[in-house]
């Protein structure tokens, strides 16, 4: 399975991400994360630099330094130079085009239940599918890089010595006839089994191609969750997700203690590592993966923990963009 994943993400993708080869230990998990991966931003109707102007809005609002540069060259690709660079500053407002303007102020609010632009977005019900796929994905992937792959994809150096422009433009010109090739929907649904789609994933539901993809990968990390972790734990991590509003817990990590301390003691490392992954993910330090490693070891089994802990956040973020969902939020704020 993973050579067939591996041979697809080169043929369409051009190169091997360590975002997605990351995931290589669970070939389920891979193989579900690719399929929505390419359902959602790589193929289908939505223009491409829409859905890159959406990956490096949420990456930044997210802090996830190597998904922003690596998101960037791929919307430079797509010969949108000046959304790209303008998006890394935090001046979406300043970006000439109005859809790719529209589109990046849009994944800056997606944090925001309840803001106007989420119950009026700048796209139709038929887009909604691959552009809220292209947010809930990336807000996925960025817990996930900010664990495993930490810094810049573009080295530190470049910036100083004033090269980094000069190589994300050279990066865009390496993926340029990637970017902009068309792709036919639902080539990579082979890889996967079909699956059900969950009541939270219904804003996928006008695509069935995204719908198919996102329940595969739905149910390739349910299974590797419910295999990591213990059902007391992901019920701990659940109710304080279902609680959260998209701002960040704390400072410290010291709020996740309160969380876990109903827990047994042998529980208590998993959980914390949990809802450090869901919520807070530049605070999963070496220490916290440890802690996990001492009561389970294995890499299938940390990963398995991880991947299900960042795809609940990401599922709770994509349950308020649907624009009916997101007036739900407003009202109950409100009441």
């Amino acid at each position: 399975m993973v050579q067939e994943v591996y041979a697809q993400i080169r043929n369409e993708f051009g190169t091997l991400g360590e975002p997605l080869t990351l995931h290589s230990p669970l070939p389920p998990v891979l193989a579900g994360l690719w399929c929505s991966f390419r359902e959602s931003l790589v193929a289908g109707v939505v223009p491409r630099a829409v859905k890159e102007a959406v990956a490096v809005g949420v990456s930044r609002l997210n802090e996830c330094a190597y998904c922003i540069d690596a998101h960037a060259v791929l919307l430079r690709a797509a010969d949108a130079h000046e959304a790209a660079a303008l998006i890394q500053k935090g001046n979406e407002g300043g970006i000439s085009d109005p859809q790719l303007r529209a589109a990046a102020a849009w994944a800056k609010a997606t944090r925001s239940p309840g803001a106007q632009i989420l119950r009026f977005p700048p796209f139709s019900g038929s887009e909604a599918p691959e552009i809220i796929g292209t947010a809930v994905w990336i807000h996925y992937i960025n817990r996930m890089s900010k664990i495993f792959l930490g810094g810049n994809l573009i080295p530190g150096r470049l910036n100083r010595l004033g090269l980094r422009s000069l190589a994300e433009r050279a990066g865009g010109w390496v993926f340029a006839s990637s970017v902009r090739r068309p792709r036919l929907a639902g080539e990579s649904l082979r890889l996967v089994p079909e699956a059900k789609l969950p009541e939270d994933l219904a804003w996928a539901a006008e695509s069935a191609t995204v719908a198919r993809a996102f329940a595969a990968f739905a149910a390739a990390v349910e299974e590797a969750g419910s295999q990591a972790l213990e059902p007391a734990v992901r019920e701990c991590v659940l109710a304080r997700v279902e609680e959260w509003s998209g701002s960040e817990p704390g400072l410290s990590r010291s709020w996740a203690e309160p969380a876990v301390s109903g827990l047994e003691a042998k529980s208590r490392p998993a959980a914390r590592l949990a809802l450090l992954a869901a919520l807070a993910p530049h605070h999963v330090a070496d220490d916290v993966i440890a802690g996990f490693l001492s009561q389970y070891p294995g890499d299938e089994r940390l990963l398995g923990a991880l991947a299900w802990s960042s795809f609940t956040a990401a599922r709770r973020i994509g349950s308020w963009l649907n624009p009916d969902a997101a007036h739900q939020e407003l009202t109950r704020g409100s009441a």
